[in-house]
């Protein structure tokens, strides 16, 4: 392949195309092999980024590692500038506005939140496995944490540094109130199935289509990446797949997120199942967004401090 580790693609080298020097390849290839010989025989050492790739079984240092970039390439002087990599860094570091799949701004709708006041609130804690917090609202567990859903101030709130913190989401604000108003007292089955098992699995297409390239290209042959990600944000280990991880995105919505490590023979790939009883409590689009709240968080969990 002739994009090595680092990111230089030797297709648009010259100094390739003269035949003058050869592709590293990607950290996980023979070609990567092949290189780290050579340069261990002609210079005494191979290149401390190619070593690392091979090392760490990354094929992209750019894509597929959480420490890009790291000290290898701050060591300079190539292959990019510090310019260069202080934009990366930046830009990794930045949270991208939650989007609809039109790509239109999520809002949250007012009257969801009026809906909400006029509920009976020990029913809409009872079906929802929340816990009363008068007079505010009530706690609801998401994601491994309790969150306060404000019902006088109509925010959704997490705990940090002894007091609660508003959440920024509005994507998760929205979740939050479209379970506790949809949410039966229908149980867990205990019962995994696939997107196209559920009764609406035709809305999962085009736009609505469940994203998990980008699931892949970061965790595709980062197993140990994953699983670290997967139990910051309060995933539980299944034995399955190569790595396996349930998170509980609200206490009736089981996800459960497989993961198959790519080789030189086969491509990486992620499937997200769900409990047989998600449908009774959520309709298609909201099923769509209680995936990309998850999957959001597994990409930035690297991120956290």
């Amino acid at each position: 392949m002739p994009t090595g580790a680092c990111g230089i693609n030797c297709d648009v080298c010259g100094l390739t195309n003269l035949g003058l020097c050869s592709t590293c390849g990607p950290g996980t290839s023979q070609e990567a092999r092949k290189k780290a010989a050579a340069q261990e025989r002609l210079l005494g050492a191979p290149c401390p980024i190619l070593a690392c790739a091979m090392e760490r079984r990354i094929a992209y240092c750019s894509r597929d590692c959480e420490r890009f970039p790291c000290d290898r390439f701050r060591a300079g002087p190539y292959p990019f500038s510090d310019s260069y990599l202080d934009m990366n860094d930046r830009r990794r570091r930045e949270i991208p506005e939650d989007r609809a799949p039109s790509g239109e701004e999520i809002k949250v709708p007012p009257e969801y939140w009026d809906e909400l006041e006029k509920r009976n609130m020990d029913i809409v804690c009872g079906n929802a496995l929340a816990k009363p917090y008068p007079p505010k609202g009530m706690l609801l567990p998401v994601m491994g944490e309790y969150l306060l859903i404000d019902l006088q101030d109509r925010s959704v709130f997490r705990q940090g540094d002894g007091k609660w913190e508003t959440m920024k989401s509005p994507l998760l604000e929205l979740l939050c109130l479209v379970y506790l108003l949809n949410v039966g007292p229908e149980p867990l089955r205990g019962e995994m199935i696939s997107v196209q098992e559920l009764k609406c699995a035709h809305f999962f297409q085009g736009p609505h289509e469940l994203r998990t390239s980008h699931l892949v290209r970061r965790y595709g042959r980062d197993v140990e990446g994953f699983r670290k990600a997967a139990e910051l944000v309060g995933g539980e280990s299944l034995e399955l797949a190569d790595a396996a991880y349930r998170f509980m995105a609200f206490p009736k919505i089981p996800l459960y997120y497989l993961l198959w490590e790519g080789d030189e023979e086969f491509p990486p790939r992620m499937n997200i199942l769900f409990d047989r009883s998600i449908e009774a409590h959520l309709a298609a689009d909201a099923i769509w967004g209680v995936v990309n709240m998850v999957s959001r968080s597994l990409i930035s969990a690297h991120e956290r401090p």
